[in-house]
């Protein structure tokens, strides 16, 4: 089936089984008139019948794609022609790594783990790492010079892997790769763009690089990360669900967008020449949250290249790319809010000019995956309404001179069909995800096996369950927020926990459970009947602070794996590249410096940049040349004077960053602190000063 007509007939089965359903619903609800709820619950019903109906369908297609080992658009097929070729010598690619406030550590740990299986391929003299900074807290800033010159010595990256920290945090990341763009991307045909949680094998990027040489129209080639490495529930299950259903929904996504694919931000490259010719990024007029920056830059960049002629392209048969999910459902929202308004941005594109319909498509799908949590809820609403209603009204068997009844007439039969039909599309991608992975043992084997899969497919649909109601209430929340002009401050995600407290899911939960409870009684006395159907949803609701609480914990987690539920293959046979993950995280960093054990282990990655020659001197050659005026000197020196008075405790972020970002006051601070050490080793020469 050739590009078009795939589209024509994903457009077609979306709309017949959306006419279809909406037909069975218009069938009962017209039988005795309509009413105004039953006219809002006719409207909301078909527009989130054909969201369930488009992603049924995605699946279902990307299941047949899957069974017949791909199609002829499949971006991997080439290989199987041309084979893999060597890569080019004068076309070079560089990694870019952004990084804000994030934990160095784990950062420069991923990063060695694919430096070093990047290595291992023999093909790393095509690349360059580059780690970009825009982080704000002192801490972390130093931190990461620190982890970065240690990353140096221990894989000999001199020359290959660079690090850069950018002194204003403008455009967010977006402004972070535009940055690099302007300054180094001249040098490099291609760029990788990780997120600091992402992992890569060695063999995908070479893979990546050769995919985008053998198709010279392609702007961005996107391969779908896989969630690994969490211990709590709530991710594990995230995981598991990526893992096992996300597979047939990639491929369908690809059967029907081929060349207009789209991109999620990270774990994909990019042909650098045309994404700086064209991707420039607009500012929205108006104020926050729907104006100004474009948060969720990803989509529009795609979109941009698409227009510009450059094909976007879904490697969605390609593994080797990992990334880190949120550990607790609190983690999981801080992020979906974020997500919230810059798709909800997206409402403002969607008829821009020259945009392909398919980049219109998916501009739409991501509002709606946000926007469709008001409308489910406000489709309970009108449902309930009319329920109440109903049972309010007394019945009318007779009317005028008729002396026969006017029996109502049953369409039990076919709410009942509509019912069944709809969870039916629910639960299909699961499904077939499932069907999948009975076709491949090995993929099968990584997931603990039939029974296991069967288990870990039954305690996530529950799981599910629960969490649809606490989402669609946070999701309708965020969603309201944002067009009143609530806007959101940017923060660094967290990438492990200890597990929440009970205080903490109570704080965040505790409307949840009060609307689940004065909406469960209110149904129970006023509507019987309804309240069984309501059921699932008030429970989600009612037992969200436990949900919260009980999926957030790392040893239940463990105990699942333990026990073969919710297994995946990087568990059962980890990759190299994860393996190594694994290794360097457990291993302490060797910071640069001479006095590491005499600074002790508690000392902060500032008091070493300080106090230690080394590390001061690396931090100093980091920044860049400044001519602070005679006002900024003259703060400087009153900060410098603030910290030999009160100790750097007494200095606020704000002053430590000031401080931080000048050559000058640096060396002072150093000089301060070496000539104090002086002065109490010839006033007390036989003593030790630390």
């Amino acid at each position: 089936m050739g590009k078009r007509a795939r589209r024509v007939f994903f457009a077609f089965v979306v709309a017949a089984t959306t006419a279809g359903g909406a037909g069975v619903l218009f069938t009962i609800l017209e039988s005795d008139g309509m009413t105004p709820f039953e006219l809002a619950i006719q409207v909301l019903f078909t527009i989130l019948f054909a969201w369930i109906a488009a992603a049924a369908w995605t699946a279902l297609l990307g299941f047949f794609t899957i069974l017949r080992g791909g199609d002829k658009f499949t971006v991997t097929r080439v290989f199987a022609k041309v084979g893999r070729r060597p890569l080019s010598d004068d076309r070079r690619t560089a990694i870019v790594l952004p990084t804000y406030n994030e934990e160095a550590g784990r950062v420069f740990a991923g990063l060695r783990a694919m430096y070093e299986d990047l290595a291992a391929t023999g093909q790393l003299d095509h690349f360059d790492f580059y780690v970009l900074s825009d982080s704000t807290d002192p801490d972390a800033w130093v931190s990461e010079e620190l982890h970065w010159a240690a990353l140096l010595r221990q894989v000999g990256g001199q020359n290959r892997l660079f690090y850069r920290h950018r002194p204003k945090n403008i455009a967010r990341k977006s402004g972070n790769i535009a940055d690099f763009c302007e300054n180094w991307g001249h040098l490099y045909e291609y760029m990788i763009v990780l997120d600091a949680d992402s992992v890569m094998a060695g063999a995908t990027l070479v893979d990546m690089v050769r995919l985008m040489e053998a198709h010279p129209k392609a702007g961005l080639l996107q391969v779908p990360p896989k969630p690994v490495n969490q211990n709590s529930p709530f991710a594990r299950i995230q995981q598991f669900a990526s893992s096992a259903y996300g597979p047939v929904y990639a491929a369908g996504l690809h059967w029907w967008a081929l060349e207009d694919g789209n991109y999620w931000g990270h774990n994909a490259i990019i042909r650098i020449a045309p994404f700086v010719q064209h991707c420039g990024l607009p500012v929205l007029p108006g104020r926050e949250p729907l104006g100004g920056e474009i948060l969720s830059h990803d989509f529009v960049e795609a979109a941009l290249l698409r227009r510009a002629g450059w094909q976007v392209l879904l490697a969605y048969e390609m593994d080797g790319s990992y990334e880190e999910s949120p550990p607790t459902l609190i983690d999981h929202e801080k992020r979906d809010r974020r997500w919230c308004q810059g798709n909800l941005q997206h409402i403002r594109l969607l008829f821009a000019r020259r945009l392909k319909p398919v980049s219109r498509l998916h501009f739409l799908m991501g509002v709606m995956s946000y926007l469709s949590s008001p409308l489910w809820l406000l489709l309970l609403i009108a449902s309930w309404l009319e329920a109440f209603r109903r049972v309010s009204t007394k019945p009318v068997y007779f009317f005028g001179d008729n002396i026969f009844p006017a029996w109502p007439v049953s369409y039990a039969f076919e709410a009942t069909t509509l019912l069944a039909f709809t969870l039916s599309l629910l639960y299909l991608p699961k499904l077939l995800g499932y069907f999948a992975l009975l076709g491949d043992r090995e993929r099968l084997g990584g997931h603990g096996g039939a029974i296991d899969v069967v288990v870990s497919m039954v305690l996530e649909s529950l799981f599910s369950i629960l969490l649809a109601p606490i989402m669609m209430i946070s999701q309708t929340r965020f969603v309201f927020s944002t067009l009143l002009g609530t806007g959101i401050h940017w923060t660094t995600q967290q990438r492990e926990s200890s597990g929440l407290r009970f205080r903490e899911a109570a704080s965040a939960y505790w409307r949840h459970t009060l609307i689940g409870v004065v909406v469960g009684i209110l149904t129970y006395v006023l509507i019987p009947d309804f309240f069984w159907w309501l059921s699932p949803i008030v429970a989600g609701l009612v037992l969200a602070i436990p949900f919260a609480q009980i999926s957030s914990r790392p040893g239940l987690g463990r105990e699942l794996r333990r026990s073969g539920i919710f297994l995946i293959p990087e568990e059962v046979d980890p990759p190299s590249v994860l393996r190594r993950l694994h290794r360097f995280e457990g291993i302490p960093a060797k910071l640069p410096g001479t006095l590491g054990g005499e600074l002790g282990a508690n000392a902060t990655a500032i008091e070493r940049i300080i106090v230690d020659p080394i590390a001061n001197a690396l931090h100093v050659s980091l920044l860049p040349p400044a001519k602070p005026s005679r006002s900024r000197k003259l703060y400087l020196q009153g900060l410098i004077q603030k910290y030999e008075d009160e100790g750097l405790n007494t200095l606020t972020r704000d002053e430590r960053i000031d401080l931080l970002a000048d050559p000058d006051s640096m060396m002072s601070l150093h000089a301060l602190v070496w000539s104090k050490r002086a002065d109490a080793a010839l006033a007390a020469p036989a003593s030790s000063v630390a």
